[in-house]
């Protein structure tokens, strides 16, 4: 970006640079648009913690299939989801 430009001046070339040149209008008519019937579908990043193995495993399967390793847990853990698979928890005594 050009430096010592105007804040205002520095904008049109974000401007002109995202719409190829030509400027931006000022006003955009949105009275005719629709929501997105596919935002309850966008996944929701989300923290988790996973033990080293379990994160080693997924990318090493990652490698194998060409599939990111983010997206293979969530295929798998839709499918628990969708087969209402539950784990088998053994708590050890102490």
């Amino acid at each position: 970006m050009k430096s010592g430009l105007s804040l205002h001046e520095r904008q049109q070339d974000l401007n002109r640079s995202y719409t190829g040149g030509s400027e931006m209008r000022s006003q955009y008519d949105f009275s005719k648009s629709v929501k997105n019937p596919y935002v309850k579908k966008l996944k929701k990043p989300i923290s988790i913690r996973l033990d080293p193995d379990t994160i080693s495993y997924f990318k090493k399967l990652a490698e194998e299939t060409g599939i990111p390793y983010q997206n293979l847990m969530n295929h798998y853990l839709a499918d628990c989801a969708a087969k209402r698979l539950r784990p088998e928890l053994v708590w050890e005594a102490k």
